[in-house]
């Protein structure tokens, strides 16, 4: 993962050159870094992932949960749909590390698993998003889901995918790229 000053796209690795990087770093140490970057971030994600999945799983067992609507249970399976595949995604590249460490594989690692893990965020925040929405479907009526939901579509949005892009063409224009 990029990081301060090393320029490159949102979601993929830096490109650097192949004995020393700016920092002083060889490729190998640079990699090596990147994928414990990409590693601790995905801690840090998983604990959201899991506190939301938990919340979900519990909630069928309620009286309240079998009195819901149709769209209400619909919408509900969808969040714990979309938590499923967050788990699956943001997982994936700490279990390829796992199985490929020794094999080289670092920069094919970093890659995929950058994208691997944007796509994951991405269902992370579907399923926050649902989440919310049909906890205000339920309290509040269809109205608030809409308010709700758009507001978190909104503040995910910005906040995870626009201002990185931002930010990310910010640099390019610094670097004159």
């Amino acid at each position: 993962m990029p990081d301060g000053g090393e320029s490159a796209r949102v979601g993929e690795p830096a490109e650097v050159g192949d004995d020393v990087e700016h920092t002083g770093e060889t490729r190998n140490q640079m990699l090596q870094r990147n994928v414990g970057e990409l590693l601790q971030a995905l801690r840090v994600a998983q604990a959201g992932v899991q506190i939301l999945f938990g919340f979900l799983l519990s909630v069928v067992f309620t009286g309240q949960f079998h009195d819901a609507s149709g769209f209400e249970k619909t919408l509900h399976l969808l969040a714990v749909l979309l938590t499923v595949a967050a788990t699956a995604l943001l997982i994936a590249p700490a279990a390829w590390h796992r199985m490929l460490f020794r094999t080289g594989r670092r920069e094919q690692i970093l890659r995929v698993g950058n994208r691997v893990v944007l796509v994951g965020f991405g269902c992370l925040a579907a399923a926050i998003t649902v989440t919310v929405a049909l906890i205000a479907k339920v309290a509040f009526g269809s109205v608030a889901m809409g308010l709700v939901g758009g507001m978190a579509v909104l503040l995910f949005g910005l906040l995870w995918f626009a201002v990185p892009g931002m930010l990310g063409g910010d640099q390019r224009r610094r670097d004159g790229h």
